[in-house]
């Protein structure tokens, strides 16, 4: 893991993106902004798995008038994505949002870009340039970036072109952002291809101080989208590029919020939460640990809801937990050592283990209950 890129640092809402802030983890809510009772009610939802940031999409002027009563009903910063027509975007800043997306392959004329960034510094928010590789498109309507319709980006070359058009678009923008002595910005360079993603980060890491919110657009579903994430934004992470992220899923907004955790634990980058480690299992086990694990893994789920388990503090917010679940004697006992609270199963019983100590001998059939009991004494301790 190399040293974390040096950024400025910008204030979104309640918390900062950018310096020494902790990586953040965004999401982006799946209902109709216009419904504010549904929008408002996953947003709640978001910030009991840990959701930091939320965006919301503005489709038109009725979702715009929206947005400052969902404000006033969620606890964290609220980002305005803003396509297409300019008046939204200004609409949105009036409403009270925390930030403002823009698009720079669709959002217009530099004068619409001038008149948001005017309307962002007086009421000192920031503003997101946020490149889609698949709308790419320079501040001028008549200037394109050149693409190559038709043929499949495989090779190298291709990335690399299609990395660097991403990244001109962005500082174009950017500079217009600049001569109206506007400097709150967050850059991102999203695209579905892996390699073109991390080509574009590494490129503008070069280039600018700005921060970098990270994320793999259209990733795919729960399962392949959150594979090309984790590689994705996991390459970019380790070489110490990346302020904030959003895992992008066809699944529900919590999910990418967990994957998006999961992400910065594997990394070392952020602490939070209970970190699970099981093992593949072989011939060697002698319990049913994959039904095991995945039962464990849903009682940890609704336990860290329960907001009177933890004393108040929001679920998942509190100091992590190293869990161990194993199903053999040649890694069972050394990693459950290892865990604050764990358990190695054998052959109808189980060892529950605490810091390296067996506490108890339990029955297989009770191993779960057992210990889901111990993990809650566990944080009662602190």
């Amino acid at each position: 893991m190399t040293t974390r890129r040096k950024t400025r640092k910008i204030r979104v809402g309640n918390l900062f993106i950018g310096g020494n802030s902790p990586i953040s983890v965004q999401s982006m809510t799946k209902t109709d902004t216009r419904d504010v009772r549904a929008t408002v009610n996953q947003i709640k939802r978001l910030e009991r798995v840990g959701c930091e940031i939320v965006r919301v999409a503005v489709p038109d002027m009725e979702a715009a008038n929206a947005l400052g009563k969902i404000k006033k009903r969620i606890n964290i910063p609220l980002v305005a994505d803003i396509h297409f027509d300019y008046r939204l975007a200004l609409e949105a800043i009036a409403q009270g949002v925390d930030k403002i997306r823009i698009n720079p392959g669709n959002i217009g004329s530099r004068e619409r870009v001038e008149a948001i960034a005017k309307a962002a510094g007086r009421a000192k928010i920031p503003i997101r340039v946020g490149v889609n590789a698949g709308s790419l498109k320079l501040p001028s309507p008549t200037k394109k970036v050149r693409t190559n319709p038709g043929h499949s980006d495989t090779s190298h070359s291709q990335r690399m072109s299609k990395a660097k058009n991403m990244v001109a678009s962005a500082l174009q923008y950017v500079k217009i952002l600049e001569k109206q002595k506007f400097h709150q910005i967050v850059i991102s360079l999203k695209a579905s291809d892996v390699p073109t993603t991390i080509q574009a980060y590494r490129l503008i890491a070069k280039k600018t101080d700005y921060p970098l919110h990270l994320g793999i657009t259209e990733a795919g579903s729960e399962f392949s989208g959150a594979i090309k994430s984790a590689l994705g934004m996991g390459v970019l992470l380790s070489e110490g590029i990346g302020d904030t992220i959003r895992v992008s899923l066809t699944a529900s907004p919590e999910e990418e919020v967990r994957v998006g955790y999961e992400i910065l634990k594997a990394l070392n980058l952020r602490s939070f939460g209970p970190e699970v480690i099981s093992c593949p299992t072989c011939s060697r086990c002698e319990t049913d640990l994959i039904k095991i694990t995945n039962r464990v893994e849903k009682k940890l789920e609704s336990l860290f809801r329960q907001k009177s388990v933890i004393a108040g503090i929001q679920p998942y917010r509190f100091y992590p937990l190293k869990i161990a679940i194993m199903g053999c004697v040649v890694n069972g006992p050394g990693e459950a050592r290892e865990a604050d609270v764990g358990i190695a199963g054998g052959k109808g019983v189980g060892l529950l283990f605490r810091r390296g100590k067996i506490i108890k001998k339990v029955k297989e059939k009770e191993m779960i209950n057992v210990l889901v009991e111990e993990i809650e004494k566990e944080i009662r301790r602190r």
